[in-house]
């Protein structure tokens, strides 16, 4: 993300609940997705979770955008 995203994030954190619990859940899916990536080699079953985090990551990415257009555009 870029810098003024983050800013912004940060600034509606306090007052966007949502914004909070989807901030907190992409930081879990990046440290997961870290996690599985520093293995040499992946199982099948590491391989599926992985592609799962990473769909839930960009599903969450997504709504956070969306949320900081609304904000941008007010």
């Amino acid at each position: 993300m870029e810098n003024s995203d983050l800013q912004l994030i940060m600034k509606l954190i306090p007052e966007n609940k949502d914004l909070k619990r989807l901030w907190e859940d992409h930081l879990e899916f990046e440290n997961k997705l870290e996690q599985i990536n520093i293995k040499k080699y992946l199982s099948t079953e590491d391989e599926i979770r992985r592609k799962q985090i990473q769909k839930l990551k960009l599903a969450g990415k997504d709504k956070i955008e969306e949320i900081l257009r609304k904000h941008r555009n007010t």
